[in-house]
């Protein structure tokens, strides 16, 4: 186990996120006595959720764009994550996509409440939820066997994700969109996809 902890955070990007988050849990701590602060944390964990589906879902797998430049990025994003889907080097979601639309998320929620700190605790909120996506898919795709049980039935989709079809199982830190939006199968009733590893057929 540690060996792999080792190895996860030696990732920069997960460095930058992870003082990222410290930094925002720092700057709204006087604030935990607001019980609008713990609400709003639990708001930016519940956007995450959302967000990581329908991302995954409907723009990671979106049919190969023609443009060349747009074809690349998506294949930094993810198209090549599927070819290759244990190179570490293609496992994270790289800082420069996620913290632009993070940064996004503290100025929507700045000028709707007015609240800088509400905007922090969002960001706290969403910035972990990111953080935990990264460690639960990390663990996915390394020949680590997880202790816990929730462990290894999210490790267990997500590999049915990739090995037998990409069509379905698009949760990776939980699955209740995949129940919510039907994309929530037995692995046995489920037919083995040719494209799951070549997402630009």
């Amino acid at each position: 186990m540690g060996k792999y902890i080792r190895e996860f955070f030696s990732i920069h990007d997960i460095w930058i996120l992870g003082s990222l988050i410290f930094l925002a849990l720092l700057s709204v701590t006087p604030q935990l006595g607001r019980w609008e602060i713990w609400l709003s944390f639990v708001v930016g964990i519940i956007l995450y959720i959302i967000s990581e589906y329908m991302t995954h879902r409907f723009f990671f797998h979106m049919k190969a764009p023609k443009n060349k430049s747009f074809l690349k990025f998506m294949k930094r994003i993810h198209y090549d994550h599927h070819e290759e889907p244990n190179d570490l080097k293609l496992l994270f979601l790289p800082i420069w996509y996620s913290l632009p639309q993070l940064v996004i998320v503290v100025l929507a929620v700045t000028l709707l409440t007015g609240d800088v700190f509400i905007a922090l605790a969002v960001f706290a909120g969403t910035a972990s939820t990111i953080l935990y996506y990264e460690w639960t898919h990390y663990v996915a795709h390394r020949p680590y066997q997880p202790k816990t049980r929730w462990g290894k039935y999210m490790k267990k989709l997500h590999i049915l994700h990739h090995f037998k079809n990409e069509k379905y199982w698009y949760g990776v830190t939980n699955p209740s969109m995949d129940y919510l939006f039907g994309t929530m199968k037995d692995g046995k009733d489920v037919s083995k996809s040719e494209t799951a590893k070549k997402l630009t057929m």
